[in-house]
Parts: C-alpha cells; sequence; structure tokens
C-alpha cells in the first residue's frame, strides 16, 4: 500500500507538491471515484488510478532496453552534457530511472535503464558473473599472446587483475574486429584490457549482457521496455 501523492511521484517526474495539487483538484480517480486525499492508501497494482481521465498505467518498476549512440553520456543527469536519460520519450521519464551499468561517451550499445536498484545490483555484481559481450575495432593485429592473456585474465597497466575474458577474432586485417566477452565492469575495461596487450580500441559498442541482445531494430538513440522473458534472461538462473 502507498500514498496516493507518493504513487503518482513514482510514475513520472511530478513532485510530491505537484502531485498534491492535482488530487486535491479533483483530476485524479481511484477505482472511477474523484479522490481529493493525497495521503490515501492504494495497491497501484489491483486498484485502478486516472488522471485528467486517462489511466496511469502503473508499473512499480522500469526496465528499459536503449541503443546508445556515441557522444552521449551514460549517466542519470549532467548539467552541461546530454546524458541517457535525455534521450527517452516523456512516457517513459520517470523519477529515479538510472542506467544500470556504464557506458563510455563514444562507445555505442546496449544499455539497461531501470529505477530497480536490487535488479541493478543482481547485474553489476561481480559474483554474478553476468557475461557482456561486445565488439572492438583495434589499430593493430593481436597477437596469438595477447588472445591467450585474455582467457588467462589480463593485468592492466595498473596492476589490476581481470577475471578471464574471451576474445575472437571476427575479421582479420591491419584493423581487426574482435568479439570479446567479460564477467565484470571495471571502469574502461575493455579498453584498458586492450591497452595492457598493446592494442588501442578505435571503435567499441556493447551488443549483449547476459541472455539479452541488443534489439537490431532498435536505430541508435531508440528505446524500448524489455518484455517479462527479457528481464528474466539476463540473469543467471538461481
Amino acid at each position: 500500500m502507498e500514498r496516493l501523492d507518493k504513487l503518482l511521484c513514482s510514475q513520472g517526474t511530478l513532485t510530491r507538491s505537484e502531485a498534491g495539487r492535482l488530487v486535491r483538484g479533483g483530476r485524479v480517480t481511484v477505482d472511477g471515484v474523484v479522490c481529493r486525499d493525497p495521503s490515501r492508501k492504494l495497491d497501484g497494482e489491483k486498484q485502478a488510478v486516472t488522471v485528467d481521465g486517462r489511466s496511469l498505467g502503473y508499473a512499480r518498476h522500469v526496465y528499459l532496453m536503449l541503443n546508445k549512440p556515441s557522444g552521449i553520456l551514460c549517466v542519470s543527469r549532467d548539467p552541461k552534457a546530454k546524458t541517457v536519460i535525455d534521450l527517452l520519450p516523456t512516457e517513459y521519464r520517470r523519477r529515479g530511472l538510472f542506467p544500470a551499468g556504464r557506458l563510455d561517451k563514444d562507445t555505442h550499445g546496449l544499455v539497461l535503464i531501470t529505477d530497480d536498484g536490487d535488479f541493478a545490483h543482481e547485474l553489476l555484481s561481480p559474483r554474478h558473473h553476468v557475461p557482456k559481450r561486445y565488439r572492438a575495432r583495434l589499430d593493430r593485429p593481436l597477437s596469438a599472446a595477447a588472445a591467450q592473456a585474455f582467457c588467462d585474465g589480463p593485468t592492466l597497466e595498473d596492476g589490476t587483475k581481470c577475471l578471464p575474458a574471451e576474445v575472437t577474432v571476427i575479421e582479420e586485417g591491419d584493423t581487426p574486429l574482435v568479439e570479446v566477452i567479460i564477467y565484470e565492469g571495471k571502469f574502461h575495461q575493455i579498453k584498458c584490457m586492450f591497452a595492457a596487450v598493446g592494442c588501442l580500441v578505435i571503435w567499441l559498442k556493447r551488443y549483449a549482457m547476459g541472455g539479452l541482445d541488443l534489439d537490431e531494430n532498435l536505430r541508435e538513440g531508440q528505446c524500448r521496455p524489455l518484455t517479462a522473458a527479457e528481464k528474466t534472461s539476463i540473469l543467471p538462473k538461481k
């Protein structure tokens, strides 16, 4: 059970005082009856709430898949630069949204956006070993010794030891395309891992997290809600 004004706030960008004014102004109904009491307790999953005649469409949490373009900050807010939250359509915006697992500003691909802290913790905790799959374009060929270093768990230039990772060359050449799977999420990890074996990453995109692949129909900058099956596929089965 939750206060009506708090429930309204949780479903969008309203402040508690703005929600209270809506309720006291007679613009909110609960189960078809106007309610003017912001403190009324109700269950948003079982009771029908409308605002100005439109259904609130209550959801306890939001889970969105975003195809992040380059040049966008992967944070909740920034006073000077555009963020992944700024890309969301109005109908998906609500208080408390954040990216669950960041990408560098110049990295493309899959970002999950949610307001469910427990879900994000399960996804990002190194002890759960949720795989993240990337493709990277390198500035030089990857040697057999460098590939083996990834399999063994590379040591970064600052001495940090990484978990064993998987690397596969997809396109040979002077600037090869490789696929990388990691099971943790250290700061700039992919770029730092390749730097440790003498390679520079010149392009990077994340394609998958856990069992969830980036929807190929999502253009850069677009997002959509996860299905129940997709949400379940991300985390390892217990």
